[in-house]
């Protein structure tokens, strides 16, 4: 049941990359290989490299590749990783993933199966979470397990037929290939696009609600539109995918349930919250499918990814 390398892009690391490591090594299921893919920033210092020499010092399976901020890339850097690793199993998680529970690694593992080529965990929200982000969490990480086959019949092609989130998500490395990987340069999307390319080659993904991390984030309106706008970018570079599932269905009904949910709750004063943060993410989306059509100098506002556009 072994046989899972982990790869993490690490990027202006703290003290929880640590304890993330820490509770990898503590599975019942421990990883062959776990591979740090560190972006150099700017900002990096003396206590950076001695956090990532000592994460490599107290655990030997720990291997740190650095790379330059502007060769980052959400799709090419790990598909990079990807072929550094030797196991079958590839569990792909951001350094902000806390593994809820030691059976993170074996309940994806026993998810897997024939013809599945990614296994995606439920994600739960961190104690400091705002009520909107807590329930944003709860719909699109349901307590039942799914497959995207059944979402797709269900949803009649919705979004929801590829969603996946590489946060935490376990590939067959031999179906990746077979699919034909990450796209070797994507600003965003690149676990949604992998998603529909293994639908298309008739392989299934499945979303396993017993696979746990906390992870959530307490973002702004300006944070939302711009984590949209590169959303619309991604959607816009790869229309001929997006465009065969629909998406704003799938929106509204996300506000929709949300303002149900806080009128239950008695929570009046987040309503407007939700409204500002839904009309951000509505913008960004929608400047962001035609990006093409803007001059430089507003990409450059809009975006949360300004090294993408130097490249």
């Amino acid at each position: 049941m072994g046989n899972v390398d982990v790869v993490i892009p690490v990027y202006k690391p703290d003290k929880k990359l640590q304890m993330v490591i820490s509770r990898l090594m503590g599975q019942t299921i421990v990883p062959s290989n776990i591979f740090l893919i560190h972006t150099r920033s700017s900002e990096d210092d003396w206590h950076t490299e001695q956090l990532l020499q000592e994460v490599q010092t107290e655990y030997p399976v720990v291997q740190v590749v650095s790379i330059a901020q502007e060769e980052f890339d959400h799709g090419g850097t790990r598909d990079m990783a990807m072929h550094l690793c030797k196991s079958q199993y590839v569990l792909m998680m951001t350094q902000d993933a806390m593994p809820k529970n030691g059976k993170l690694i074996e309940n994806l593992r026993n998810a897997q199966g024939e013809k599945i080529s990614v296994v995606f965990a439920r994600q739960e929200p961190a104690k400091d979470c705002r009520i909107i982000e807590r329930y944003t969490r709860t719909f699109n990480y349901p307590a039942e397990s799914h497959s995207a086959m059944e979402k797709a019949a269900q949803t009649n092609n919705g979004i929801k037929s590829i969603f996946c989130s590489d946060v935490c998500a376990m590939y067959d490395r031999i179906a990746y290939e077979e699919v034909g990987g990450f796209p070797g340069k994507v600003i965003f999307n690149e676990d949604e696009i992998f998603a529909a390319k293994s639908l298309k080659a008739g392989y299934d993904i499945r979303y396993e609600a017993q696979a746990v991390v906390i992870h959530s984030h307490n973002y702004s309106g300006v944070q939302y539109f711009k984590r949209y706008f590169d959303l619309g970018v991604s959607q816009a570079d790869f229309s001929y995918i997006f465009n065969e599932y629909h998406a704003e269905d799938e929106g509204i009904r996300l506000v929709k349930q949300t303002f149900r949910y806080l009128m239950k709750r008695k929570s009046y004063f987040d309503i407007p919250v939700l409204f500002y943060h839904s009309g951000m993410k509505w913008i960004g989306m929608k400047l962001g499918k035609m990006y093409r059509k803007l001059p430089d100098k507003i990409i450059m506002k809009c975006t949360s990814n300004k090294a993408y556009w130097k490249r």
